[in-house]
């Protein structure tokens, strides 16, 4: 199961944020101030106070740099031969008195230049065992957040009762890391954000090439798996410090982010909800399973629950369908933040237009998916449904039956509302499903997941359907040929090749959805424009959207062709020509036929006649939905029987081409091939067929003593 992202936990509902900087952060080489890390450190929380949130910020760094100016200035007061005596280790004390006003001189340098005001608050451990001082601290906190003041938190080392402010971990709180997290509680903070010179919280020590970013700290899972590497070159604790008080904090209400203070803007990618370093979250465990599956597990799981869902009666499973479709409803809103965050996400990294639109969960989009799941529950119940039934022999019946095919294996990309019709095509069929979705929605995925199983009943188990989460995954479930029974690749050409060479299971799927409309001379224009606008526009990213538009030469004549390039450029379309329509039209020249846009761009031609079309789309088509818009009935036929692709129409936009519009209920997926299933494959694609025989006692014993009758039997409605 897949980790849902911290922007579920607290994203959208954070106003108070407590930030705590570490030594390692504060100062560079020789324990000076890295003015570069605190400048940025300063403008993004200078933002945030502007944007209205409250900031409150807990600062180390006061020993280090104090104990730098002080040897700097028992250098410059030194003799030589004082010098060659043992130098003593200074004082912390005192190093922290020093260098506490050199700290705060520069945070109020720094947030003068940003027109924002600043305020010292030093504390120790003791304060916080009188209530007095609790109720005051919280009330002159607050005083100044509301006057837009960031209040600076340190703990007051030089006249702490410690016996060493960075050995003694005894007290309320022992280093900044706790008094942050104490902080974070007695403030009622709604984000507590500990910044490391790390990215986060790693499985071992960072330097090891081994050690992995956990990207959500389950305490459950992970306290005894991870080894801390040494402790922070200058601070007290390093990172075993800030885990401890993360989870203190966590597990008492406060939401923490441990991540890196070295890469600028942090802090505004974690309130934005990007996956930036390691959460801590009192729920996290209810997120992600404690104990890690392997790839054989997940599928063996998939199949046993396959079974139990076999075994209920039909009205049963038409019932999870129902209730599947009313979580999605119910969900609504759960869904599109979640989706929301992915879109802004693949966004900011650049990715294309036409695969942020595919990513994109609308009202609509959801309300959609729940009806098509409903409709695929009011189908024919597709499992044990008699095919044909024959007599063998006197009293001895055959019938030939549907049956599920096992587990299946589905790889898609971008698309999150795939996982909806795939999930529930997979549960009408009776089938075990393991999915792999695109990294782009993958919070999409995780909360559709969730609702989806949280929907099946403990009877048939959550394990009938597994989210794979890692690409690293996919090899090894390739391999499992003896418990995976099909595999449906949804995406790009390089995605199925890969799949194809890669395994021994069955795989059933399409490359590429490069998909014609051919414009004929007898076409009816108005007709034509509108099949033409649709097959384009409706949906640009989908694989039936058309891609090449395929035009009659005498259309040219009669400015038909004009006609139907105005209605594609008049809405936004980007036009390239074949080699005769870039000359005719003026239009840059298309790099090749075989391309995919999946966007508001397609390739135009100009062909001799109705084979010239169809001698194309063999040439330069991915056998996906082609269609001709002609009102000669000759021509047609001629189209329709010679066009050897899974989808071939007449006078019909090319996105027909669907489950759903097929009546199918929803579609798993579109096949290119000539196996089993071709075109949009629906429930009757993820059945198989297994024979039923009832006899009386008959044995063969050498075919001797018994009269084959082979009669087809009626089956009964």
């Amino acid at each position: 199961m897949e980790e849902l992202d911290r922007s579920r936990a607290f994203a959208k509902d954070v106003k108070r944020i407590v930030v705590k900087v570490g030594t390692a952060v504060v100062t560079g080489k020789g324990g000076r101030l890295a003015l570069g890390r605190l400048g940025a450190l300063c403008e993004q929380l200078a933002e945030l106070n502007s944007d209205g949130f409250e900031v409150i910020l807990v600062s180390s760094g006061a020993v280090g740099l104090g104990r730098q100016r002080l040897r700097y200035r028992q250098l410059v007061n030194s003799s030589f031969a004082d010098l060659q005596k043992p130098q003593h280790e200074l004082d912390g004390k005192a190093c922290a008195g020093v260098g506490q006003s050199s700290l705060m001189a520069y945070y109020e340098t720094m947030f003068d230049q940003l027109d924002v005001t600043a305020a010292q608050l030093l504390v120790n451990d003791s304060s916080f065992r009188d209530k007095e001082f609790r109720k005051q601290l919280n009330e002159t906190v607050k005083s100044m957040l509301d006057l837009r003041v960031i209040p600076i938190f340190n703990e007051n080392d030089a006249i702490s009762t410690r016996r060493a402010p960075y050995q003694d971990s005894s007290g309320i709180f022992w280093d900044n890391d706790s008094l942050a997290a104490l902080l974070a509680l007695e403030l009622k903070a709604d984000l507590l954000i500990l910044l490391s010179d790390v990215e986060g919280l790693y499985t071992g020590p960072p330097s090891d090439p081994n050690s992995k970013l956990i990207h959500t700290f389950i305490k459950e899972k992970h306290q005894d798996e991870i080894t801390f590497g040494d402790k922070s070159r200058l601070g007290r604790g390093g990172m075993t410090a800030k885990v401890k008080a993360a989870v203190n904090a966590a597990y008492a209400g406060i939401p923490v982010i441990i991540t890196s203070g070295y890469a600028a803007e942090n802090i505004d990618k974690v309130l934005r909800g990007l996956r930036v370093g390691t959460l801590f979250h009192q729920d996290a465990r209810l997120w992600a399973p404690i104990t890690d599956s392997t790839a054989r597990d997940m599928a063996v799981a998939a199949r046993e629950s396959s079974r139990k869902l076999q075994a209920l009666s039909s009205e049963d499973r038409k019932q999870i369908l129902y209730s599947i479709a009313d979580a999605l409803e119910a969900n609504e809103k759960t869904i599109r933040a979640e989706n929301e965050l992915d879109v802004a996400t693949a966004q900011e990294a650049g990715l294309e237009e036409s695969l942020v639109a595919r990513l994109v969960m609308t009202p609509a989009k959801i309300s959609s998916l729940a009806g098509s799941v409903r409709k695929l529950a009011d189908m024919e119940d597709p499992i044990g449904r008699v095919l044909k039934k024959t007599e063998v022999a006197d009293g001895l019946v055959l019938e030939k039956t549907s049956s599920p095919l096992g587990v299946l294996l589905i790889v898609f990309e971008s698309r999150p509302d795939a996982l909806v019709q795939i999930a529930s095509l997979a549960i009408r069929s009776g089938n075990g499903l393991l999915l792999k979705g695109g990294k782009e929605a993958r919070r999409s995925n995780a909360i559709l997941h969730k609702v989806i199983t949280d929907a099946i009943p403990e009877t048939v188990g959550g394990k009938l359907i597994g989210l794979v989460t890692s690409r690293e995954e996919i090899p090894d479930l390739l391999k499992l040929d003896d418990v995976i029974d099909l595999v449906i690749p949804r995406g790009s050409n390089q995605l199925v090749s890969q799949i194809k060479n890669t395994t021994k299971i069955p795989v059933l799927g399409h490359a590429d959805g490069i998909c014609h409309v051919y414009v004929d001379k007898a076409c009816n224009v108005d007709m034509a424009k509108r099949i033409v606008s649709d097959a384009k526009l409706d949906y640009p990213a989908a694989c039936n959207a058309m891609e090449t538009l395929l035009v009659h030469k005498d259309l040219e004549q009669n400015a038909v062709l004009n006609e139907l390039i105005f209605a594609l450029q008049s809405n936004g379309v980007t036009l390239y020509g074949g080699p005769k329509a870039s000359k005719i039209l003026n239009l840059p020249e298309a790099r090749s036929f075989n391309h995919e846009y999946c966007s508001k761009a397609c390739t135009v031609e100009v062909v001799e006649d109705v084979y010239g079309a169809i001698d194309h789309i063999h040439r330069h088509g991915s056998a996906h939905t082609d269609c001709i818009v002609t009102e000669d009935p000759e021509v047609a036929e001629l189209f329709l029987r010679q066009v050897d692709s899974a989808a071939v129409f007449h006078n019909a936009s090319t996105r027909f081409s669907d489950g759903f519009r097929f009546g199918l209920g929803a579609e798993v997926g579109i096949s290119t091939g000539r196996i089993h299933a071709r075109g949009p494959v629906g429930v009757e694609g993820l059945l198989t067929t297994r024979w039923i025989m009832r006899g009386k006692g008959q044995v063969v014993d050498g075919d001797n003593g018994i009269a084959y009758t082979h009669q087809d039997i009626p089956i009964q409605a």
